[in-house]
């Protein structure tokens, strides 16, 4: 690994950490201001609008400012903004201080930026890995310190503590950039071009094969960002659990992403390919949001969330990679640009949908939708792994 990766890997583990230890306070925080499922989703929702808009201005400002001092500003500022949050005077000033995070945490394209200039091609997908890592690990430790962190009382002053952790993590990655990571390349001075996605929509709708898979990673990453939005209100309805539980139950999900991230997804992919293991990642999706209200039991409960992870784990990386290495040169940044927009529509529509089906239909109601629609998801996969061994077939 280039020693170069080392201080970023360092950063994103730190500030992941502070970003994921919000997660389990949310549905407990939401309901001081008498929030409803439907609006407690919202808050979940309003921080991925927020980074939509953040990760294509700032991946652009990168360019021009360097990839450090962006992510110096950015990760101080988004440290500032828990502050604001812990003090929100109303719900929507809550959601409106998640935009706002959002937007100074949307700095995925910068570290992305960073693996580029550090690693070349052939080593990318490993050095990927590596970053795979270092978030699953920074969202295993930080939802364990939110909830051993926080109160038993639903107050706002049980939660302001965490939130302050959260915010000195985000600030303490600033300082770690600022004082130990260094540009691998000087700032070109000119903001890269701003994504064709109108562009990237024609291309990607006239291939059967990149189609499929932008289909798999919308409805994909749409259910688990919903089920990680209602699985507080869940469990807190059938197993009374405090927001402190349910910080060690999000180490579960961490857990099980690093372990598809270091043990699985390589030896996988090696024997099966990517479409393959994309068909395997959908089914624990599914099998895991199948079974949580069937089994019904608290061990289950934390069990079955790291199931959903580590299918999560191994389904969208493999979308990723495979949808990169069947598009054109000339095209991977409209498409990929097209693909984490598409991939933050789902984030930001569906929570909220799912937050008002768990409240006006049964609490149970959105496991089995989510189970259901990604079940038609493995359809289109199983079509993915068809087109491409049709096109395996034609090449030999």
């Amino acid at each position: 690994m280039d020693k170069r990766l080392s201080p970023l890997l360092v950063a994103v583990f730190i500030n992941i950490a502070g970003f994921s230890l919000i997660l389990p306070l949310l549905p407990f925080y939401g309901q001081v201001f008498d929030a409803n499922p439907f609006e407690i989703a919202l808050l979940f929702a309003a921080y991925s609008f927020g980074n939509v808009f953040g990760e294509i201005h700032w991946g652009r400002q990168s360019d021009t400012w360097g990839r450090r001092k962006v992510l110096v500003v950015t990760t101080f500022i988004a440290g500032l903004s828990y502050i604001a949050f812990a003090y929100a005077p109303s719900l929507w000033a809550a959601i409106l201080i998640r935009v706002f995070s959002g937007f100074f945490s949307g700095t995925l394209s910068v570290c992305q930026g960073f693996i580029a200039d550090v690693s070349p091609p052939e080593r990318r997908a490993k050095t990927m890995g590596y970053f795979g890592a270092a978030f699953s690990l920074g969202f295993a430790f930080g939802p364990v310190l939110g909830g051993l962190f926080a109160g038993e009382e639903v107050v706002a002053a049980s939660f302001r503590l965490p939130i302050f952790i959260a915010g000195g993590l985000s600030v303490l990655a600033s300082l770690w950039c600022m004082a130990v990571l260094r540009d691998a390349v000087e700032p070109s001075g000119k903001g890269r071009p701003m994504p064709k996605y109108s562009e990237a929509f024609r291309f990607v709708s006239s291939e059967p094969l990149l189609a499929r898979l932008f289909i798999i990673s919308f409805f994909g990453i749409a259910a688990f960002a919903s089920m990680e939005a209602i699985y507080g209100l869940w469990s807190e309805e059938n197993f009374g659990w405090s927001a402190h539980d349910l910080g060690f139950a999000f180490l579960a999900i961490g857990g099980g992403g690093l372990f598809a991230q270091l043990v699985l997804i390589g030896p996988l992919v090696h024997r099966y390919g990517e479409a393959r293991v994309i068909v395997m990642g959908l089914a624990l999706l599914a099998l895991s949001m199948l079974l949580q209200p069937v089994i019904r039991h608290p061990i289950s409960g934390v069990l079955l969330m790291g199931v959903l992870m580590t299918g999560h784990s191994l389904a969208f990386p493999s979308a990723g990679a495979l949808l990169s290495r069947n598009t054109p040169p000339e095209r991977q940044g409209s498409t990929m640009g097209l693909l984490m927009a598409s991939n933050a529509i789902g984030r930001i529509v569906a929570p909220p949908i799912f937050g008002a089906i768990y409240a006006s239909i049964a609490y149970d109601a959105p496991w089995y939708v989510g189970a259901a629609m990604i079940g038609l998801v493995v359809l289109v996969a199983l079509q993915a792994v068809k087109l491409l061994d049709r096109q395996r077939e034609q090449a030999a």
